[in-house]
């Protein structure tokens, strides 16, 4: 809970924070200092996607085995869950400003671990500490944020959390784009993304700590001070009562409930309103999370290649596609969810997102039961890059179609020479 509540971002919002934040640029610096948390949170989830497609060339074992492609992305939400977790306690024990740092320190070790990894183990390793990082950012940042803006426009502060969090994972597969010739391809994808970690770290070295947990540590002077920064100085009396209030009633709140963890959760679920909130809010975030939204993101390259395209470069191109209408959809939510409605904005969001996954499931089921089958004489006839060794060499080489090929990671068959170089898709052609 915070002083004011949390505002509303609605369309008038968004032109007040412009105009306040152009009278006090401190408070700009606060919110996108903190924000960097929310891109590099996006950055680090997209990432993977992209350096994948070159670790499985440095890694043989990770290409042969589906297994570890898949524990390179679940150790870091692994790491996410103990980070969130974890950062709930830093932030009451030891500051938001603090809990940021760390997430930091965690971001940029992270980063060079997996830059210099010599071996498949140290990848995983800098992946959990990522994890970490991830798990503290994506609570900490908004929190901060929050807690350190002004009323009247702190729900439009907190939503630039959200934007550079889904413009982090497009800014990921540009920098994936951008390596794809270069010396150490995946290396250097990975290592980007210690710079906006030592960027923030930096900044938050010169920022206070959150006026609301300075309050409850009875640090008055120290909190007054932060708000004579944010506010204007016949304001500033207002907001202190208001944070006083608050703090007090939270206060009041915890003594009546109790301080263990078992007392907090008997008391919130003893609360009709809380209890309710809570259900929605969870159900809310499980079903988000069994659209596939995570699994598209993680896989958009691999999921392009098997669609056809097997140059890396080209799927991480058109892979561009579907970040960027991720972060889009969350500029569109920012500026029409207050004046629709938040229920209205999920049913519709819901909606795409079915139509979308039915659609791509009839594309790719009609693509496997309509696929051509495969002659031997043709396919020879076209010449060695044209040729699946697989389909040469299997013992049920009549019954192979094109999908059979592209099973085997051939029927769409890139120069030997120069991977990323795409050629003709020639099992195709043949029919």
């Amino acid at each position: 809970m915070v002083e004011g509540g949390v505002a509303k971002a609605d369309k008038t919002e968004f032109t007040e924070c412009w105009r306040t934040t152009w009278k006090t640029p401190y408070i700009m610096k606060l919110a996108l200092s903190a924000g960097i948390g929310g891109l590099l949170f996006g950055y680090d989830t997209g990432v993977i996607s992209g350096a994948l497609l070159y670790i499985k060339e440095d890694f043989e074992e990770v290409d042969k085995k589906t297994w570890l492609q898949v524990r390179n992305h679940c150790m870091a939400v692994a790491g996410a869950i103990f980070g969130a977790g974890i950062g709930g306690w830093m932030n009451d024990r030891f500051g938001r400003r603090v809990s940021i740092l760390v997430a930091d320190v965690l971001f940029f070790v992270g980063s060079i671990v997996m830059a210099v990894a010599m071996a498949q183990w140290m990848i995983i390793l800098g992946r959990i500490f990522v994890g970490f990082g991830v798990g503290m950012a994506s609570m900490t940042a908004p929190l901060y944020i929050s807690e350190a803006s002004p009323a009247r426009i702190r729900g439009a502060l907190v939503s630039t959390n959200g934007l550079l969090i889904t413009g982090g994972q497009f800014l990921a597969y540009l920098i994936n784009l951008a390596f794809t010739h270069a010396p150490g391809t995946w290396r250097w994808m990975l290592r980007v993304a210690g710079l906006p970690a030592l960027v923030q770290f930096i900044l938050m070295l010169t920022l206070p700590e959150s006026p609301r947990w300075l309050y409850r540590q009875n640090k008055v002077e120290e909190a007054k001070a932060i708000l004579e920064k944010l506010y204007p100085s016949d304001e500033v009396l207002e907001e202190i009562n208001a944070l006083r209030i608050s703090v007090e009633a939270e206060k009041a709140d915890e003594h009546a409930i109790g301080d263990s963890l078992m007392q907090k959760l008997k008391g919130a679920f003893g609360n009709v309103v809380v209890r309710r909130g809570l259900y929605a809010g969870v159900t809310v975030q499980v079903a988000q999370q069994f659209s596939g939204i995570n699994t598209v993101m993680y896989y958009s390259p691999m999921i392009v290649q098997f669609a056809g395209f097997a140059s890396n470069k080209t799927a991480m191109s058109l892979s561009l596609v579907t970040s960027g209408l991720n972060a889009l959809g969350s500029v569109v939510s920012m500026f029409f969810v207050d004046r629709y409605g938040r229920r209205k904005m999920m049913l519709i969001s819901m909606m795409g997102i079915i139509t979308c996954l039915l659609a791509l499931t009839v594309v790719f089921w009609q693509a496997a039961i309509r696929s051509p089958q495969l002659n031997m004489l043709e396919s020879t006839q076209f010449g060695a890059n044209g040729t699946c060794p697989s389909f040469k060499s299997a013992a049920d080489a009549p019954s192979w179609n094109c999908m059979s090929c592209l099973k085997a990671e051939c029927g769409f068959c890139a120069n030997a020479v120069n991977e990323v170089s795409i050629s003709t898709p020639l099992h195709f052609l043949a029919h």
